[in-house]
């Protein structure tokens, strides 16, 4: 009986199919909206997660402001603009006492790291970066920052000790200033000094605007030398150009970056390092704070909100498409009124007219579930290869939008099914 119920709603569905089809298309738009706007949100989002990860959960970075930016107040501004045409030099942020201070002060540090940020002219015979990103560093940079040595080796503290002329490139730096030649043991020219190749860095993929770059750059072309060459070799003072004028600005480190031994003690760490600093400059405002982890717990909270508002979105796709079927269901039991008298008159039960438009309405909802299913998967995929947003498909998105397809099928249907159950079977074998 079950399965003559079966054909029964089968074959009712391929009577009227353009009908049918109409209306499992609400079902398929909406469970494939549900699926594909899931996995674009879901994708930009962790893209943004791991950027914030690459600082390290368990690290505290300062950064050098410039007074006036940044969020500085305006007297800060002025005072700024006073002291520049007092001295004609204006200096601020980190010192490198502020970072020997920080490294024997703090007791739940492991590591630190200071990074002077410079930019002059890198060539390598005819070839030549302009206003090529010049990091002076320490050899503890690659325990903190996400880079990857694919030859040679990075810099170590016998080469920050001598000061010596030694430079490890970026993947795009290496590329291009050799192009197809081995870059290793070569001799490129920093502004007017000579350095000699010892390494070379795995490409990596972040990209542009990396977090864990100063000066938001991409990470690939940056050039590493040890951070007493940057001190001895091109000192403090930059000249800025700009709108026909010169200006000049001393900051001896842009950013300071502390690994913590324990996540638990990350946010205590930056109290004590805020308190420390303040005392040391004490009527300037030109360092900031950063701590990735409070950024990573801020995101992802953020991500879970991002997806319920998508998922509730894509869920009134579905709710319209659950309403169609109703309305699709309402008139085909008007159209099978003598059709259920019939039935009834023979001898079917309420449950067995109720069991037959239920598994129309489920045959409907599942049908587009899973149309909707493979087109949602589909999109995301489309969506990848034809621009640069990455889309993540997650399992739990395809059985979410799947069971609101069939769950919705089956609310939607049990009213129009028990209307149907519910006819008398005299008025229904008189009805024309």
């Amino acid at each position: 009986m079950q399965w003559q119920t079966i054909k029964i709603g089968i074959k009712n569905l391929l009577l009227h199919k353009l009908r049918s089809l109409l209306t499992v298309l609400g079902v398929i738009l909406g469970a494939g909206s549900v699926i594909s706007m899931l996995a674009i949100g879901e994708g930009s989002k962790q893209e943004a997660l791991e950027q914030i990860r690459q600082l390290g959960a368990n690290n505290v970075i300062i950064r050098s402001v410039k007074p006036g930016e940044q969020g500085s107040n305006d007297d800060q501004n002025n005072a700024a603009q006073q002291q520049q045409q007092a001295d004609s030099i204006l200096e601020y942020g980190l010192l490198y006492r502020d970072f020997e201070r920080l490294k024997h002060t703090l007791p739940t540090i492991t590591d630190a790291v200071a990074i002077s940020l410079l930019k002059k002219q890198a060539s390598s015979g005819e070839l030549w970066i302009p206003n090529a990103r010049i990091l002076g560093t320490t050899p503890d940079y690659v325990k903190i920052k996400p880079i990857r040595l694919r030859r040679g080796r990075f810099i170590t503290g016998p080469d920050v000790q001598n000061t010596s002329n030694v430079a490890v490139l970026g993947a795009g730096a290496a590329q291009r200033l050799f192009q197809f030649k081995d870059p290793m043991g070569q001799t490129i020219h920093l502004g007017e000094d000579v350095y000699r190749v010892i390494g070379v860095l795995s490409s990596t993929a972040s990209g542009n605007a990396t977090p864990g770059a100063v000066g938001q750059q991409d990470l690939n072309d940056d050039i590493y030398i040890p951070i007493s060459c940057a001190q001895n070799r091109f000192g403090d003072v930059q000249q800025i150009s700009s709108a026909g004028s010169r200006s000049f600005e001393r900051t001896e480190l842009n950013e300071i970056t502390l690994r913590v031994a324990d996540s638990r003690f990350v946010s205590q760490t930056a109290g004590m390092a805020q308190i420390l600093l303040e005392k040391s400059h004490p009527n300037k405002h030109d360092f900031r704070l950063v701590i990735p982890l409070e950024l990573l717990q801020r995101a992802e909270e953020e991500k879970r909100i991002w997806n319920i508002v998508l998922g509730s979105i894509a869920g009134i796709s579905l709710l319209v498409g659950g309403i169609g079927i109703m309305n699709i269901m309402l008139a085909s039991v008007t159209e099978r009124t003598r059709e259920i008298g019939i039935r009834r008159a023979l001898g079917a039960k309420q449950r067995d007219i109720t069991l037959q438009f239920l598994v129309e309405t489920v045959l409907l909802s599942s049908v587009g579930g899973v149309l909707g299913v493979v087109a949602g998967i589909v999109i995301p995929f489309v969506v990848n290869y034809f621009s640069e947003i990455t889309t993540v498909v997650q399992w739990w998105s395809v059985v979410l939008a799947f069971g609101i397809s069939v769950g919705i099928g089956i609310i939607f249907g049990i009213y129009p099914a028990r209307r149907a159950a519910l006819m008398d079977p005299i008025e229904a074998l008189r009805h024309e």
